[in-house]
């Protein structure tokens, strides 16, 4: 399994945090998802068939892009 920590600057309530991880958590493969609006990083966790590309399409897509891997 892999994790991982990415920056999202446009997380910034509770419906963002809400809506990453309801959509997040329905690619195949994600084992959790845990978005903070306080740091606005998003951790994934996740195994085959999901892949960083196919999580960062999807945050792209729902208006939450990633702006990189958080520190």
């Amino acid at each position: 399994m892999t994790t991982i920590k990415y920056s999202v600057p446009n997380i910034s309530c509770g419906h963002c945090v809400h809506t990453i991880q309801t959509e997040v958590a329905d690619i195949a493969g994600v084992q959790s998802v845990t978005a903070f609006a306080d740091s606005q990083e998003v951790e994934i966790a996740f195994d085959n068939p999901a892949t960083e590309d196919v999580i960062k399409a999807l945050m792209a897509e729902i208006n939450y892009p990633v702006a990189g891997i958080a520190l």
